[in-house]
């Protein structure tokens, strides 16, 4: 026997994948009365569900409009970017203008690829899409 034979240890390392980033809502009042949405980690099918349950209750709110910061994204799939249609169209009925701002490139590659770049109104910054 080997000494790695004797160690389960490097066995059970080997068979645990690293650990996935969740992702972090943060919600608050800017001035006009917009509401800022900050999210900060994966946008994807295993960690959405906090991302769109925090956007539905904002849009219900009735805010002028909704400003998504997603500077802090690394990561979004197709049902991230679904959330992100859902929303749009949600606060559209509901007479409130949402804002994407901060997009990174790996966000905004999914936009371009999908052709749902055309539908947001996207802003190099919070200030920006803010101010809008």
């Amino acid at each position: 026997m080997t000494p790695s034979d004797n160690d389960p240890g490097d066995t059970a390392l080997a068979a645990v994948p690293p650990p996935r980033p969740g992702l972090v809502v943060e919600t608050r009042s800017a001035p006009g009365g917009a509401m800022l949405c900050v999210l900060t980690g994966d946008l994807d099918i295993e960690t959405l569900a906090p991302a769109a349950e925090t956007l539905d209750t904002l849009v219900a709110q009735r805010p002028g409009s909704v400003v998504i910061d997603l500077r802090g994204v690394g990561f979004c799939d197709s049902s991230g970017l679904n959330v992100l249609l859902r929303t749009r169209l949600a606060a559209e009925r509901a007479g409130s203008e949402l804002r994407l701002a901060a997009v990174p490139p790996t966000v905004m590659r999914v936009l371009d690829l999908t052709g749902a770049r055309a539908v947001f109104s996207i802003h190099d910054s919070v200030a920006e899409a803010l101010a809008a």
